[in-house]
């Protein structure tokens, strides 16, 4: 307490600073984050090999694959190519083109070997993909697998290639498409 001439007195109200202890920093526990993470890796490279491999074909065959037995039964007419620009800033390249079923089967699915070839005719680029069928045109061409609508005897469909790029040795002919392998029913 303080007292002045006059006769007033002031009590203190604090003593002083007091130190207040931080509380300890408590261990975090990172076992429950790597385990969640490590489910959230797994379940994400299990997607992507079930999108990217399902049942076609790998990506690449040799250029002597056997064509199957089927394809002497498809005809493939009235193929174009058209390019467009993607949200990265790279091109496109799409092969249309029309498949019809001269056979007796019913397809659920098709995969194609694409060969790009060079000036010389050496092959500069070998693609495999399953063929897809052009669903809409309208308001912009959407695709879906070959399965989704499987094609009865003489009938027919168009179809869409596609490309996220293409070589720049190509010379710029039409691909050459084999048929290597036929899913029917």
């Amino acid at each position: 307490m303080f007292s002045f001439a006059n006769g007033c007195r002031i009590s203190l109200v604090s003593t002083g600073p007091q130190l207040i202890r931080p509380a300890q920093a408590e261990k975090r526990n990172w076992l429950p984050i790597a385990v969640a993470a490590g489910i959230v890796v797994a379940v994400v490279a299990g997607l992507a090999l079930w999108l990217g491999h399902g049942k076609g074909a790998p990506r690449v065959m040799p250029v002597s694959t056997a064509l199957d037995p089927y394809s002497s039964d498809l005809l493939v007419t009235g193929l174009t190519m058209s390019e467009s620009s993607n949200l990265a800033g790279g091109k496109v390249t799409y092969l249309d083109g029309h498949i019809a079923n001269h056979g007796t089967r019913v397809l659920t699915g098709i995969t194609v070997q694409i060969l790009f070839r060079n000036v010389a005719r050496e092959v500069a680029q070998n693609e495999t993909q399953p063929i897809k069928l052009i669903r809409t045109r309208d308001p912009y061409i959407d695709v879906e697998p070959f399965s989704a609508a499987p094609m009865k005897p003489g009938g027919g469909q168009d179809f869409r290639l596609i490309f996220d790029s293409v070589t720049p040795n190509w010379d710029g002919a039409y691909p050459e498409l084999r048929v290597i392998h036929v899913d029917t029913k």
